[in-house]
């Protein structure tokens, strides 16, 4: 019979494995949970987990139990409170049950398992069906950006990348395969010597040979060396291409006298929603506010959503410094660019096929993704009908959508990054 004893050390989170596995195994009910969650809450508040809650039914867990027939002794706890043959009470309703489930007045109900997702598992949830359009803007063939990694070892290297541990361990060895033999042989020669002198106590011609054979073997084994350049070992580390991991957020946003403070606020909304779904997918997110009405400047986020201003609009003015901004600072071969324009629509009738033209010509060919969220109840105005032509011509980099009310924003937003909408060609 063979034990086999695990001496792994377990982590701090050592019941992970099972965690995960019951998560894909419930995964339809938590993703509907985490849907009737999102209207609940506001999308302000998308950096928490969520207390989540199944039916017991669905939680069953297979069983095995033995079959009718045969013979079968059982034992069972005794009590001093009831008799055969009595009658017990029905539980009253709603008492001292440890469900949170429905109660019934017929004695059934359905009790409910109640267990938290933490805050990245309920954004892995949120944003399940979601995909950036464009996520992989250079393949690893093309990148021009490398990491190095450890390859194991090799027989030949430079002398800063000398395993001195590894090394060691292979003149050991060799030096062990080495003189085992001859070790052996000696040990033999130095008992026949020792008993050779227990007899006589002369230097006989016998003893007189061992001790030259002895002699022999002990100055053949201190030739053999300490270290041997076969024994060398060096840490070899390879370049693999990396894609780039950076991205920039353009916020852009009409402030003019139109622009109520509940716009902004649905504005808002948005842009956090999609800097948490950029930053699920990249490891370092800069985010840039540009302000607009008859002109546009570069503003903090205090200022960008809050700061009041009166006046008309010219759009074209903030496509003009977003451009300006990303070929000073932010290169095309190096950053990933996204940007949302959010507006009431409301433009100078003549800017707005200027706005067209500028991004047409010059910023979609810079950007992964440009969104343009027009955020009224009432119709489409002239930006609404410039922008058109854009969304047909560049379907894979442009996307336009209206937000009449807060409720609107989610299901915009799934329909401006759903996966289905786009596929790329790598």
């Amino acid at each position: 019979m063979s034990y086999i004893i695990d001496r792994r050390l377990n982590g701090k989170n050592k019941s992970m494995v099972n965690r995960e596995r019951f998560l894909r195994r419930y995964r339809q009910h938590i993703k509907e949970a985490v849907s009737e969650s999102i209207n609940r809450r506001s999308i302000t508040d998308m950096e928490r987990g969520e207390q989540i809650s199944i039916p017991t039914r669905n939680t069953h867990e297979p069983s095995i139990s033995h079959g009718s027939g045969g013979k079968q002794h059982r034992v069972f706890p005794g009590n001093k409170e009831f008799h055969a043959g009595d009658q017990l009470d029905k539980p009253q309703q709603g008492g001292g049950g440890s469900g949170s489930g429905k109660a019934s007045n017929q004695g059934e109900g359905e009790d409910e398992f109640s267990f938290y997702i933490t805050r990245d598992e309920f954004l892995n949830y949120l944003f399940d069906d979601l995909a950036l359009p464009n996520m992989i803007k250079k393949t690893l063939s093309q990148s021009k950006e490398f990491k190095t990694r450890r390859a194991g070892f090799v027989s030949e290297g430079t002398p800063n990348n000398l395993s001195v541990v590894r090394s060691l361990r292979n003149a050991h060895a060799r030096r062990i395969g080495m003189s085992v033999g001859k070790r052996k042989k000696l040990k033999e020669l130095q008992a026949e010597l020792a008993e050779h002198l227990a007899k006589n106590a002369g230097d006989t011609a016998e003893v007189l040979a061992l001790k030259e054979q002895i002699t022999e073997l002990e100055r053949r084994l201190k030739t053999i060396p300490f270290l041997d350049d076969l024994d060398l070992r060096y840490r070899s580390q390879v370049k693999v291409p990396t894609p780039s991991s950076k991205a920039v957020m353009f916020c852009i946003m009409d402030v003019s006298g139109s622009m109520t403070q509940d716009i902004k606020d649905i504005a808002k909304r948005f842009y956090i929603l999609l800097y948490l779904f950029l930053q699920k997918n990249y490891e370092h997110i800069e985010l840039v506010f540009i302000r607009h009405h008859t002109s546009a400047r570069e503003v903090s986020e205090e200022d960008f959503f809050y700061s009041r201003e009166t006046g008309g609009t010219i759009v074209s003015s903030a496509l003009k410094l977003m451009q300006q901004i990303v070929e000073e600072r932010y290169q095309n071969t190096d950053w990933n660019i996204y940007a949302a324009q959010a507006s009431d629509g409301d433009n100078w009738d003549d800017d707005s096929p200027l706005c067209a033209k500028i991004l047409g010509d010059s910023l979609l060919s810079m950007v992964q993704y440009f969104a343009y969220i027009e955020i009224t109840p009432n119709q489409h105005q002239a930006l609404w009908e410039s922008y058109t032509g854009l969304s047909r011509q560049f379907a894979s980099r442009f996307a336009m959508a209206q937000i009449r009310n807060p409720g609107d924003i989610y299901p915009v937003f799934r329909e401006l990054f759903a996966k289905d909408r786009y596929q790329e060609a790598v």
